[in-house]
């Protein structure tokens, strides 16, 4: 075969990063479509616009999605947000939160992504999930004091967080995720940024009450029915009840 099989995985990895810039530059116009267009003032736009600088999206590019979230621009079409709700297999619960131009199309393919699992009513599943601000972020410093940074931010609630976890916290660098009231998203990412922290997350979020036990081959088999769904190009984000 040559070096055939070397070109195929250039091509998956070119497409893969063709689907995460498109899903960025959609979090970009979500957030001016849902907080302004005051990069500054809106802490969901500005962690976005930051992951579109580190994929190399260009500022015309950024521009043009922030202009069609506030309703600006050239480009009409109308993002719809819709949950879906169900779950995975071995009884894990999954909400999916999809922006869509064409709500009957994408409600077909999520169903079709959910034959493995079960897709439910609205209503069915939220209430294992907390429905809360979720702040990402990181610093260089070591000797970090999540709790007091935690409680200087304004956040209920704190983990740390390392690079295996998510790669955009460098390593050895100390990364934490802070959970807040929903309403006081933008006051912790605000605090965090002037106090020395890289904010990579900005957003308000479903983290799950519990988490079932799975031995390796059902967590297996659940991560590849997430990884299907959060491959979809109108899934915007995954929420499950699993580690």
């Amino acid at each position: 075969m040559g070096r055939q099989w070397l070109h195929a995985k250039r091509a998956i990895v070119n497409l893969k990063k063709g689907q995460t810039v498109g899903k960025i530059v959609k979090e970009i116009t979500v957030a001016a479509k849902l907080g302004g267009g005051d990069i500054a003032a809106n802490a969901r736009l500005f962690a976005a616009v930051e992951k579109a600088k580190k994929q190399s999206v260009t500022r015309d590019v950024i521009e043009r999605a922030i202009k069609k979230g506030v309703g600006g621009g050239d480009d009409k079409t109308t993002l719809e947000h819709v949950v879906y709700e169900g779950y995975a297999p071995h009884k894990v619960p999954v909400i999916v939160e999809v922006m869509t131009d064409n709500h009957n199309r994408a409600a077909g393919e999520i169903r079709v992504l959910f034959k493995r699992g079960v897709l439910g009513n609205a209503g069915s599943n939220k209430f294992l999930f907390d429905h809360v601000g979720i702040v990402e972020a990181h610093q260089p410093k070591a000797d970090v004091d999540l709790e007091a940074a935690a409680i200087e931010a304004g956040a209920n609630d704190f983990e740390p967080l390392t690079h295996l976890q998510n790669d955009d916290i460098p390593e050895g660098s100390t990364g934490a995720r802070f959970l807040t009231d929903r309403t006081a998203v933008h006051a912790a990412s605000t605090w965090l940024k002037n106090n020395g922290w890289s904010v990579i997350t900005s957003e308000i979020g479903y983290v799950a009450k519990t988490f079932p036990e799975l031995d390796d081959t059902q967590r297996a088999e659940v991560g590849e029915f997430l990884q299907s769904l959060e491959d979809h190009d109108d899934v915007q984000r995954v929420w499950a009840a699993v580690k």
